[in-house]
Order: structure tokens, then C-alpha cells, then sequence
């Protein structure tokens, strides 16, 4: 909201010492965001005068360009020969003269100069050049009585201090010079003068009649008929240069005057031409298939749920956003109906969304303007018509429902114990009274009522901010608090930095994501139908309409950072992730209640509360591509495979201390013939593997990426003391063992008969080789381990080796069927 220091000053008895910097230092210590001080005209320089046309000739040169040479009376003895190529202007109009050494915005520079075969000196001036309006084809041609060489800039007021100011949406009032200016008064604590106390027009039936019939999309209209409104009247000066320094254009007077009231007050207003409308105007809802041509020639659509504004042709405009071109006035139009209501502001915001219509009224509406205006507003264009146009009050309707009181219960001190100062109770009246409260100090209890235009003020806290912002927020003391000795990190903390700094020491990169997705994303990773990870809860407000879905697995986001990196030149990237993910039953959440502010919520309030939330496990995901080991003079380097995520789901159960198990699965988005199955103690924790090729292709990927994902809260974390290791100092005895088994068993299941078989002699099992060829047979596979034994207290003998060995194979065999190969 652009506010103009002088038309602030008409409403707000500020200091006349008081400039536009001083009073935006004082807005923003009461809490609003005052962006910028603008100071327009102050670059205007030099003499800059009215002039009177004395007498011109109008010349036509050989370029067929056709210009008038004009005296021009400044105020000196003699008039001034200037060139004009405007033909707007008569003899003895009055106009603005730029002397030989004047500057106009912009840095302009005037100076007496030949052109068309006279010496022009001087400039007389349009609205543009002037920076008082849009007008840039015809001469500024003055309506007040000024004699001549009165100095322009003055009598114009050209040099003024604009605020700009960024409303806050808890502020709606301010988007007006009504609100700043009351802002203003109490940062000064001086006088205020409300735009809305007007002289009240009688509301008769006269005027043109209306109707809501749909009370829960506006609950107050008022609808007043002008006539005799004088089509050839222009706006005046002064109101054009108060438009412009708001930014908005002047157009015609009946829509800068409603612009201009909407501005001072902040109550969007509409003029329909009467001529135009065909019965009664109604607000209501649309219909199906219901069609609207707005004001900027754009046929729109309606929704059943958009209120519109509405006669017996069908729709007039679409209520708090946009007029209707089938009721537009014009020049012709010489009887008007002011329309002003106050709309319902979530109707209005959805209706400016859905059809991305942004405009000076949704904004005010959909923030929330005073019920309290719509009589007060179209009152004062009714007289800005009168005293400009001519036009005539002939008659009003007002349709009102009526609206629940709002009323606070507030404790007096209150407000003092939230900001830690004495703040005594006639402070908090004062301040309250201030902001246009009605205060009944009754008792302990305070009972207030918030002004109408003060939508925000629902609670005591919102009270509470009022009092102190306007005592002021530097006066707070600041107090850092004594932090307590906390209890460290709990193990599930603990757990996630074990496996975080694990994962980075092994070359993994975290990046986290946000923990949102798309719904074509499930689709892209080909999960089926009935996959638990497609049910995703949908944000009612999402960051971005492309991912409106909480996540259900830490993939999308990996996959899409791997996907960046390789695009930027990082072929080989390793990234991990550790967070939530949100999953849903199916049984649908009950709905979140919403506990009052002013008390702690009670213990059913935040059971209520947790029960509304979707499971949270936190779970941890790797993706791996590129290279795993480069290359270089030691060797060729390896990429990396399946079994490289596999190693990272095991790094990730070494930080939990518990036993993976790894088992071939088919799984998507993993790839059939290389996803392995994570388990612990026979339950599925997470997957690791190859993803499948139609995956990596979908995400743009180099081929062979892997991927891996664990659920941390499945995993279950051993969080008993870790004993201290035995470390035997007695030698290790190396046996190595090539066992024949059907392919399809897994060789986890070997290594686990190879330990139960050997004892506890044998200190590790290691899988060094895997052979598949003629030598073993088709559907048959070697697998090679090496066993290393030791014990405790002696060095062990050749016998107990052998025996060992000898019981581990004999195991094996019971339990897989392995045969020892060369045996």
C-alpha cells in the first residue's frame, strides 16, 4: 500500500516537522513494514510556473508536422514564444510552463533551443511530463484560477513523500489511508479524523433495488443511484495525482472516484451504469456452466462455487474481484448504482484463484475489510460525484444480515507478564481504546470488543501483541534464559549421527530433501496399485502444486538430487538421506482439533491431536551411480553394483548392532533379478539393489544405478552397553572351503549352517568367490569362504582345525545340500 505523506496529514494531525522518514521509523516500531520512503517531485528543479495563452498560430511544416507557436504570459512584462505541438489548449487557458532551467522528473532538462524556425523558450508541460498522470498526448490545461508566474509546483503540490508500505495479511486494515493514518495518529498519539464519519445518506428504497440470496456469501449490501451525472466531466487534478502516487491510473471519474474512495477507506466499491442492468441486483452463487465476460475482455467460466454479483440477464461481475463488460459505464453514462457490500473473504480469495485474478478489491476482501463500511463508503462517492460531476443522490438500498458480537475476555495484567514490564491497567485500556476497542472494566476480568475493522483480534494474545507493540517493542528487556543441563541425545539420536557419520566416512554424501512429492512420482517408480507407499496424505496448502503429497519413502527426493548432481557434471555420486516419511492406515485420520491459545491444551486435546497425525518412521536411504572404486594407475576401478547397496544396508545395522539378513526379493522400484530383501529376525526392514531399468530411465539416470532404503524403527537398535571385545592373542588358523549348492540358495543361508556348524572356534566366515560355469553344472554354483579359527586361551592344533571345518561343511550340507567341491 502506497500512502502519500500529504493526504496521511489530512486525517492525522501529525507534527509539521514531521517528515516521510521520521514517520515511517515511528510505523514500523508499531509493527509495520514500511519498504521504501519515496519522495516524487523532489527531483523537480528550477522555475516552474503558470503561464497564460495569449495568443498562438498554428504552423504546418514541410515533415506535414503541424505545430502552434505561442505567447505565453509567465508573469513577466513580456509574454514567452514557445513551440508546442499540442492542440488541446485555447487562448486564455491556463497551463504549466517550464522555464530555460527547469528540471522535470526524470532529469529533464529545459533550456531555450530552435526547432521550427522559431527559438522555443520554454516547455508547456502534460500530466506525464509533470509525473501527475498518464496523459501524454494533450498540454495540462488547468482548472483553478492562478495568476500567472504563480509558482506550479506549490500550487500542484507536486513534491510529496509516498510510503510504501507491505500490509501484513493480520493487517487488512492498513491497506488504506483510513488505517495508516490511524497507525499514524497513535504513533503520535494525536488527533484522527475517520474519512467514515460522514453526514449519513437516508437509506429510502428508492435507488436501485437489490437482494443477497445467499447469505453466507455476503451479509451486507448497499446499492445508491446517482443521476445527472455529467459525462463531460473530467476528474480533477488533485484526485489524479493522489491515484498516481498509490499507483493506480486514472481512467474516467466515476472509476477514479471509486478507486479513490477504496484507497481512503479501503472498502472496494463498483458503479454499474443503470441503464445497463435488467431487474434487481443479487449477489448469490453461480450456476452450472454459467459464463462471465470481466473487465479485461476475458470470457470466464464459472464455478458453483463463485459469488457473483448478478441481475435478470445473469451475471454482472464477479463479487470482490471484477466487474462484468455487459454493465461497464462509459462516457455516455449519466446514471450510476454505487455498489458496496461486504463479501465473504475465503469465497472471494478461492474465486480470485481459481480463476488467477488478482485485483485491488480480492486483495482487500480476501484480507478482510470492516463490515461496518459499505454505508459510509458508497455515501462518500455519492458526494464526490455531487461536487465534481454534478450528479444527484436519488435513492438507497441496504440489505443486511446480522453478525455475531465479538467479545474478549481479558485479564488486565496480562499483557505485562507476556512482555515481562510493568504495564499498569490504564496503560492496557489506553492502548486498547487506541486501536478502537470498547473496554468494560469490570471486575478482574476485562471484557473488550475489537473494532470492526480489526478482524484479527480473536484471542487475549492477539490483545496482548496490541498493548505491546504500541508500548513498544524496543522497550522490552532483553533477558537471555538460563539453559538448563539437558540430558544429552537420547538413542534414537545417538543411532541417527552413528549411522550419518558411518555412511559419510564410507563416502556417501547427505542430501536432504523436502518431504514432498508428486503424484506422478509413485507412477514413475512403478509402484503397483495396492502399494501401501500410494497412499500419501495431501497438503491442504502445498509449497508447490507439483508435489502436493507428503512423502511415503525417501526415494523421489534422492533420486531427483542424484539426477541434478550427474546433469552438473557429477557422474559419480554417492548420497544418502536420513528422515521421516509419513504413512498413512487405511482407516481415514479423524480431524485435527484446534486447542484455544490462551490456556495449555489438556492431555485429551493432545491425544486427540496425535491421533490425527500418520505414522512417522524415520527410515534411511542410499543411491549409488557412477563408479564406486576409480580408476587410475593402480587399476581400472569399478562401478557401482547391487552389492555395493547391500554393503550399505549392512553399514547401517553395524551402527545398530543387530545381524542383517539378506534374501533375493522382487520389489519395485528395484530391479526383479537384483533386489535383495533386508531382514532382521525373519521381518523385512528395507531393500537394496539394482533399480529397475525403466526407473532409471523415467528419471533420466545412467544405467545400473542402485538404490537402498531401510526403516530405521524396524530395524530395532540394540541399545544395551556395547561390551568391550576379547581380543585373543594367540594365532588364527585359515581354512578355506568351496562348496557346490543349487543356485537359487542364498548365501547367506550357507554362511549361517558354515558358523552353527563350526562353533565357537570359528572367528569370522568370509565369502571370497562365487563360480557358475560347466565345472559345477547348469543351475549349480560354487561358493568359496574363507574360515578363520582361533581360541581364546591356546593355539589350536591341526586337529581341531580340521574337526571345525570338517563339522562346518557336514552342516552345511545337512542344511542346503552342499556339497564340498573336489571332495
Amino acid at each position: 500500500m502506497r500512502a502519500p505523506l500529504s493526504w496521511l496529514r489530512e486525517h492525522a494531525d501529525l507534527p509539521a516537522d514531521v517528515d516521510g522518514r521520521a514517520l515511517a521509523e515511528r510505523l514500523i516500531a508499531a509493527g509495520l513494514e514500511v519498504e521504501t520512503v519515496e519522495r516524487p517531485g523532489h527531483d523537480i528543479d528550477g522555475p516552474l510556473v503558470v503561464g497564460r495563452v495569449s495568443s498562438y498560430e498554428e504552423e504546418t511544416h514541410s515533415n506535414g508536422k503541424t505545430v502552434r507557436w505561442c505567447m505565453v504570459q509567465v508573469g513577466e512584462a513580456e509574454p514567452r514564444g514557445i513551440v508546442c505541438g499540442a492542440r488541446n489548449f485555447a487562448v486564455g487557458d491556463l497551463v504549466v510552463v517550464a522555464l530555460p532551467g527547469a528540471t522535470l522528473p526524470g532529469g529533464f532538462a529545459i533550456t531555450a533551443r530552435s526547432t521550427y524556425g522559431h527559438v522555443s523558450d520554454g516547455m508547456v508541460c502534460s500530466s506525464r511530463e509533470l509525473g501527475v498522470g498518464d496523459d501524454h498526448v494533450g498540454i495540462l490545461v488547468l482548472s483553478a484560477d492562478a495568476a500567472p508566474g504563480t509558482d506550479a509546483v506549490q500550487l500542484l503540490g507536486l513534491r510529496d513523500e509516498v510510503l510504501d508500505i507491505a500490509v501484513t495479511p493480520d493487517r487488512s486494515y492498513c491497506l488504506s489511508i483510513r488505517g495508516i493514518a490511524r497507525e499514524a495518529a497513535t504513533a503520535y498519539d494525536v488527533g484522527f479524523r475517520d474519512p467514515a464519519d460522514l453526514v449519513p445518506l437516508p437509506v429510502d428504497g428508492a435507488g436501485h433495488p437489490g437482494e443477497i440470496a445467499d447469505p453466507g456469501a455476503a451479509d451486507r449490501l448497499v446499492l445508491r443511484t446517482v443521476t445527472g451525472l455529467d459525462p463531460e466531466a473530467r476528474t480533477p487534478l488533485w484526485l489524479q495525482r493522489r491515484l498516481v502516487l498509490c499507483g493506480m491510473r486514472p481512467v474516467s471519474l466515476a472509476v477514479d472516484v471509486t478507486n479513490y474512495v477504496m484507497l481512503e477507506t479501503g472498502q472496494p466499491l463498483h458503479a454499474f451504469d443503470r441503464s445497463r442492468l435488467q431487474g434487481p441486483v443479487v449477489v448469490r452463487r453461480a450456476a452450472p456452466g454459467e459464463v462471465l465476460e470481466t473487465l479485461d475482455h476475458v470470457r470466464r467460466t464459472l464455478d458453483p462455487e463463485d459469488v457473483l454479483i448478478a441481475d435478470g440477464s445473469g451475471p454482472i461481475g464477479l463479487a470482490g474481484t471484477m466487474g462484468g463488460i455487459t454493465t461497464e459505464i462509459d462516457g455516455a453514462s449519466t446514471e450510476l448504482v454505487v455498489e458496496a457490500a461486504h463479501f465473504d473473504p475465503v469465497a472471494v480469495a478461492r474465486s480470485a484463484r481459481r480463476h488467477k485474478v488478482s485485483s485491488e478489491a480480492s486483495r482487500r476482501f480476501e484480507r478482510g475489510v470492516d463490515p461496518e463500511l459499505p454505508p459510509a463508503a458508497s455515501a462518500r462517492v455519492v458526494q464526490l460525484l455531487g461536487e465534481i460531476g454534478g450528479a444527484r443522490h436519488a435513492g438507497s438500498v441496504e440489505v443486511a444480515h446480522p453478525r455475531p458480537e465479538r467479545r474478549v475476555e481479558l485479564d488486565p495484567e496480562r499483557p505485562g507478564r507476556t512482555a515481562g514490564l510493568p504495564i499498569g491497567a490504564a496503560e492496557v485500556a489506553h492502548r486498547l481504546e487506541q486501536v478502537g476497542c470498547t473496554v468494560s472494566r469490570t471486575g478482574g476480568c476485562w471484557s473488550v470488543v475489537p473494532p470492526s475493522w480489526r478482524p484479527d483480534l480473536v484471542d487475549p494474545a492477539d490483545l496482548d501483541e496490541e498493548v505491546i507493540r504500541l508500548v513498544g517493542y524496543d522497550t522490552i528487556p532483553s533477558v537471555l534464559p538460563q539453559a538448563p543441563a539437558g540430558p544429552g541425545f537420547d538413542e534414537r539420536q545417538r543411532l541417527r549421527r552413528r549411522i550419518g557419520l558411518a555412511l559419510a566416512h564410507s563416502g556417501h554424501v547427505e542430501a536432504p530433501s523436502y518431504p514432498f512429492m508428486g503424484v506422478g512420482v509413485l507412477d514413475d517408480l512403478m509402484l503397483p496399485a495396492d502399494d501401501p507407499r500410494r497412499r500419501a496424505i495431501r497438503l491442504a496448502n502445498p509449497l508447490s502444486d507439483e508435489e502436493p503429497l507428503l512423502r511415503t519413502t525417501l526415494l523421489p527426493g534422492l533420486l531427483t538430487a542424484l539426477r541434478r548432481n550427474i546433469g552438473r557434471g557429477s557422474t559419480d555420486a554417492a548420497l544418502f538421506e536420513v528422515g521421516l516419511v509419513f504413512r498413512p492406515g487405511s482407516d481415514p485420520m479423524p480431524t485435527a482439533p484446534r486447542p484455544p491459545v490462551d490456556r495449555r491444551p489438556t492431555e485429551a486435546e493432545v491425544a486427540a491431536l496425535d491421533a490425527s497425525l500418520p505414522a512417522q518412521p524415520t527410515r534411511v536411504a542410499v543411491v549409488l551411480a557412477g563408479a564406486a572404486e576409480q580408476r587410475g594407475w593402480w587399476g581400472g576401478g569399478r562401478q557401482a553394483l547391487w552389492a555395493d547397496a547391500v554393503e550399505t544396508a549392512r553399514t547401517v545395522a553395524r551402527q545398530a548392532r543387530v545381524e542383517l539378513t539378506v534374501e533375493a526379493d522382487s520389489h519395485p522400484p528395484w530391479h526383479p533379478g537384483r533386489c535383495a530383501a533386508v531382514t532382521v529376525d525373519g521381518r523385512v526392514v528395507g531393500h537394496a539393489g539394482e533399480l529397475h531399468p525403466r526407473v532409471v530411465t523415467t528419471f533420466g539416470l545412467p544405467a545400473r544405478t542402485c538404490a537402498m532404503e531401510l526403516d530405521l524403527e524396524l530395524l530395532g537398535a540394540d541399545s544395551s552397553p556395547v561390551p568391550a571385545p576379547r581380543i585373543s592373542t594367540y594365532p588364527v588358523a585359515t581354512q578355506d572351503v568351496a562348496l557346490v549348492v543349487d543356485a537359487t540358495v542364498p548365501a547367506a543361508d550357507v554362511e549361517s549352517a558354515l558358523r552353527a556348524g563350526a562353533g565357537e572356534l570359528l572367528e569370522s566366515a568370509r565369502l571370497f568367490d562365487v563360480y557358475r560355469g560347466e565345472q559345477v553344472g547348469e543351475g549349480s554354483a560354487s561358493l568359496a569362504y574363507a574360515l578363520r579359527f582361533r581360541a581364546p586361551d591356546r593355539t589350536l592344533t591341526v586337529e581341531e582345525v580340521s574337526a571345525a571345518r570338517e563339522a562346518a561343511v557336514a552342516e552345511a550340507a545337512r542344511r542346503t545340500g552342499a556339497v564340498q567341491r573336489g571332495a
